[in-house]
């Protein structure tokens, strides 16, 4: 029983210590926990992927998928690309010798790729072939923040969305704060982008620079902090500088230089900074609070500015509509879900939430789609502690048969904490034990857990989508279904190859 994992995957065990409050924040409503980052919207775990994979699943990078709002004038161009089993990606190309040193560039990246919350755009893998040096992250179908404030089509942002937008960075940031990813380099409105649901979340490729020795900054001088200008470092601090000037766009539509803005601001013309198309849709005080948050953040002495926590304070109570989902404060209109045509029993158990036929599919595979994986117990001596631990999984396994879940949970978590090589079957069985037990957030955790042991496992696919669907992430459970399918169709073609 055992299982393999690649060089950079290290997501982060149950059973270690770590913060219980991962309740997935969807309303974002006031007070309620942030969603934390290891099971948020199930990416898949980080991983290398070869150039080849890369150039096919965007065709050659071909200019038509480029999706970089500067085209290919950008230095580091992004296309939009789509991997074999079908998931739609972001492919982050940069310029030739941007990273000279590959093992810099894809540690700097796996370390990046750790990081998983709701509100980033998660990378989820990267390359280093030669002098080629890519980032791979999930792709967000609804453009930038840049393209909805400053050229959108048929209607302006409404103020309860940008209000929104405030909120979900903050919270991104504190996230990134909180896991000593303090350091994002030139926020600005084209790093908050848009998912499938309208819901704005903040780029993972600005938590890396564009190049080893690169700069931080990209934007015109008259928005970069203060400090940076005088020493050429970015601080904590300068990350707050720049979520003002993020402000100062939300609130005007328009890019207003922060000197120019605090010389209203200090004026007392804020009416003036305000973008005309909000007319009617918020209350002064408001505005006026989001104004004076701006100008908080825009300090140009760093030590004067708030930190991410004031941030999520200041912004919460302003939030007027949290119940209204983002696609329709936004006008997007959402596809139905469909189904994948071929789904296994356990694939349609788990699409309907039935977690008593999940029960039995699971009990009558046992371990056997293990088999193939190394069997750590059968190259140990026999000792004291390997009869322990077989005499803990023979416990954890009689509970999960007697539908005693509460103990399988114990059992199998002791058996996790022994094990040197983890089994993608005990956190499939323990993870069913916690939706049995009504915690779908530990339940995807562990999902996510056995995917990271066996990546093309359909198992943990269908099960994380079982989890999502509990915790009311419809189109994430819909990703995951289908994921689940495309390897399980790819698992029946080498059968019959």
């Amino acid at each position: 029983m055992g299982c393999f994992q690649s060089k950079t995957s290290n997501v982060q065990s149950p059973d270690e210590e770590s913060p219980p409050a991962e309740k997935p924040d969807l309303a974002a409503g006031d007070g309620d926990p942030s969603p934390v980052a290891e099971h948020h919207h199930a990416p898949p775990a980080f991983k290398e992927y070869t150039f080849s994979e890369l150039r096919t699943a965007t065709s050659g990078f071909s200019a038509d998928k480029i999706v970089s709002e500067s085209g290919e004038k950008a230095p580091n161009v992004v296309y939009r690309g789509k991997l074999d089993s079908g998931r739609f990606i972001a492919v982050k190309r940069f310029s030739k010798q941007s990273w000279p040193d590959a093992q810099q560039f894809v540690a700097d990246a796996a370390g990046v790729g750790k990081l998983r919350h709701q509100r980033l755009v998660n990378l989820i893998g990267c390359c280093a072939e030669g002098d080629e040096r890519l980032l791979v992250a999930e792709y967000m179908p609804n453009d930038t923040l840049s393209k909805h404030l400053f050229h959108w089509d048929k209607q302006p942002l409404q103020w309860e969305m940008r209000v929104r937008v405030a909120y979900y960075i903050a919270q991104a940031l504190d996230h990134c704060n909180n896991e000593n990813r303090r350091i994002y380099h030139d926020l600005n409105a084209y790093r908050v982008l848009f998912d499938e649901d309208g819901d704005p979340r903040l780029s993972s490729f600005g938590l890396m620079k564009n190049s080893r020795d690169g700069k931080s900054f990209s934007t015109n001088l008259a928005y970069t902090p203060p400090e940076f200008l005088r020493t050429g470092r970015v601080i904590p601090e300068s990350v707050i500088y720049s979520y003002g000037t993020v402000l100062l766009d939300l609130l005007s539509g328009k890019h207003i230089p922060p000197s120019h803005a605090l010389d209203l601001i200090r004026g007392k013309n804020v009416l003036l900074l305000m973008d005309s198309s909000l007319e009617g849709q918020y209350a002064n005080e408001d505005a006026t609070k989001l104004v004076e948050l701006a100008s908080k953040c825009l300090q140009s002495e760093a030590r004067d500015r708030p930190n991410t926590k004031f941030l999520i304070t200041a912004v919460s109570p302003l939030q007027k509509q949290r119940e209204v989902a983002s696609h329709v404060l936004m006008g997007l209109q959402k596809a139905p879900a469909v189904l994948p045509i071929m789904l296994s029993p356990l694939g349609k158990a788990c699409a309907r939430m039935d977690l008593t036929a999940v029960h039995d599919i699971l009990l009558k595979t046992g371990y056997k789609d293990e088999e193939g994986a190394e069997n750590e117990l059968s190259f140990q001596e026999w000792t004291q502690q390997v009869q322990e631990m077989l005499n803990t999984k023979k416990f954890g396994d009689i509970a999960f048969r007697d539908k005693d879940f509460k103990s399988a949970i114990d059992y199998y978590s002791k058996l996790a904490g022994m094990m040197s090589v983890p089994s993608a079957t005990v956190f499939a069985r323990r993870a069913l034990c916690y939706l049995m037990n009504g915690q779908p957030e530990f339940a995807l955790r562990d999902a996510m857990q056995a995917q990271v042991c066996m990546p093309e496992w359909p198992t943990a696919f269908y099960l994380q989508a079982l989890a999502l669907s509990k915790l009311g992430m419809e189109t994430d459970a819909q990703d995951m279904l289908n994921d689940g399918a495309a390897f399980e169709a790819k698992r029946q073609n080498s059968w019959r190859g």
